[in-house]
């Protein structure tokens, strides 16, 4: 028996599993670029406008920090890979870590690598899976990108410098999940760490990008590489050769870590605990600050470091749209009537609440985790309520979004009102917005409680992909031209806008609050009448 016996039956199995969750990222993420080019026409009608549009946003750092370097903006190409790059690049590094935890360290959390490898499975098998299908899904999402563009009517070198490159991070990213499934024994772990490595990525392009003296950082940043291949304007279709380099490098050494280690276990040994419980773990809020609190305390360090840099660089801000007016407009109504620098805050501000959904969904899924390693069942077996214990849990997936949104806020403002000369302004200005999206997240929070106690088996997948619809839509439905009736599918499309100039409507955020609190009841209410497990 080889060591990646059993690898093709282990493909399918995952495949079987994925059959909702993959269709739906390979689907919204191949679509976006080609339905977007269309927009660049009624944005962008004139020459004028787009060589404003090209002078205005070459040289100006706080657009690098968001989109890359801008290197030909005068096409409908060179914008579109410009305005997407960078974010898919960030989206399809996240579908690969998922999904390749989710084959691999996830399947021995709970037992079921085990069972699989007492039987004709080679050492390797798990992992290959795992590897094939997200690296398999990401080219065939840089294929189905690259094939949009081009019926969209650009040309198809472009089309396909992007895509492959977009593709390229994908595997990038599948083999530094591969690494991290080796290296941490449980997924939650695999996930943080692989996801801290993007996070890094994202903060080296930004750097890069935004220097212009050390330009050469960018290139030590996967998700830079779509735009470093420049599409539509060089074609350094090479790029997509170095990603796959760097993945096959990085592949290699997990697959040599693989039998180095125990099926269970990670090459990082977890620390040993004392030997007595303190007080605090008496209680089972207790219990769940001692699990949730180092994700808490990461993800609040992340959103001040992000906000203190967004809100430095508001200032120039107005460089992204040069002098046209259509653009000012659909700005000034994105964020308010002060100008762009408050619509700018104001997108910023919803890019920071669509993370705290992302946080409180991590924080309430701790609860499958937990009952997915038996842990809760030894938990719930003392004098524990059912209600008590999952309440514990859904606490900080309510309230830790209150502290990342308030430090975030706060965070931004305080940048922004130093550099602008208006610091008490500005703090309650940035303050107000941000405690706003709460209750978007809420109710992210609350379907994710609700999937876990009605539909225990959906619950990571389900809440997945209700975070990706909800943020997807939010950012790109109104850009690809969805109707109203789609986009308010996605909670965050109703959170107003507090903005100087803008009538604030309290009305969307009582009733979207009254959504999260209905599902977190009925969250509660089905788990209290399913088994355990």
């Amino acid at each position: 028996m080889s060591g990646i016996t059993g690898t093709w039956p282990l493909i399918r199995l995952a495949l079987r599993r994925d059959r909702v969750i993959l269709p739906i990222w390979i689907v919204v993420l191949s679509v976006i670029p080609g339905s977007t080019v269309s927009a660049y026409e009624q944005l962008y009608p004139t020459a004028a406008a787009r060589a404003s549009l090209n002078a205005g946003t070459g040289s100006n750092p706080s657009v690098a920090v968001l989109y890359g370097p801008a290197f030909d903006l005068s096409t409908p190409g060179g914008w579109s890979a410009w305005r997407y790059g960078s974010f898919l690049a960030l989206f399809i590094g996240l579908f690969a870590i998922f999904t390749v935890t989710r084959h691999t360290r996830a399947e021995e959390d709970s037992g079921r690598l085990e069972l699989l490898g007492s039987a004709v499975v080679g050492r390797y098998a798990a992992l290959t899976a795992g590897v094939v299908v997200a690296g398999a899904s990401s080219l065939l999402i840089g294929v189905l990108i690259a094939a949009g563009m081009v019926g969209s009517g650009l040309p198809v070198a472009g089309a396909f410098t992007l895509g492959l490159a977009i593709a390229g991070t994908g595997l990038v990213f599948t083999a530094i999940a591969g690494v991290t499934a080796q290296l941490t024994e449980y997924s939650r772990s695999a996930n943080g760490v692989a996801t801290t490595v993007l996070g890094a990525a994202f903060l080296l392009r930004a750097l890069g990008d935004s220097t212009p003296s050390a330009s050469w950082v960018s290139w030590l940043s996967p998700l830079a590489w779509p735009q470093q291949a420049k599409p539509f304007v060089a074609d350094k279709w090479w790029v997509f050769l170095l990603a796959i380099g760097v993945a096959v490098a990085v592949a290699t050494v997990a697959y040599r870590l693989v039998p180095l280690r125990d099926i269970g276990a990670g090459l990082w040994p977890s620390r040993p605990g004392p030997a007595t419980a303190p007080k605090s773990l008496s209680s089972p809020l207790g219990l769940a600050w001692r699990l949730q609190r180092g994700s808490l305390v990461g993800w609040t360090v992340a959103v001040v470091a992000m906000g203190a840099m967004f809100g430095a660089i508001a200032d120039g801000i107005g460089g992204l749209v040069g002098d046209s007016e259509q653009v000012k407009q659909i700005m000034e109504r994105m964020g308010g009537t002060q100008g762009l620098v408050d619509a700018y805050l104001s997108a910023i501000i919803g890019l920071f609440g669509m993370l705290g959904a992302v946080y409180a969904v991590q924080a309430a899924l701790r609860m499958r985790s937990e009952e997915v390693a038996t842990h809760a069942e030894s938990v719930l077996a003392t004098a524990v309520g059912r209600v008590q214990w999952a309440g514990s849990h859904l606490a900080f997936a309510v309230l830790g979004p209150v502290v990342l949104l308030a430090a975030s806020g706060l965070a931004s403002g305080l940048a922004h009102g130093l550099r602008a000369g208006d610091l008490s302004h500005q703090l309650t200005h940035t303050l107000g917005a941000s405690m706003a999206q709460l209750p978007a997240v809420w109710v992210i929070a609350g379907i994710a409680a609700l999937l876990h106690g009605a539909w225990p088996r959906l619950a990571v997948a389900g809440s997945w992909t209700v975070v990706a619809v909800a943020v997807l839509l939010a950012l790109y439905g109104p850009v690809i031209g969805l109707t109203q009736a789609v986009l308010d599918v996605s909670p965050f499309v109703h959170v107003p806008k507090l903005q100087p100039g803008t009538e604030f409507v309290a009305t969307p955020l009582f009733w979207l609050t009254g959504v999260a609190v209905v599902a977190v009841a009925a969250g509660l209410t089905t788990f209290r009448r399913r088994d355990i497990g």
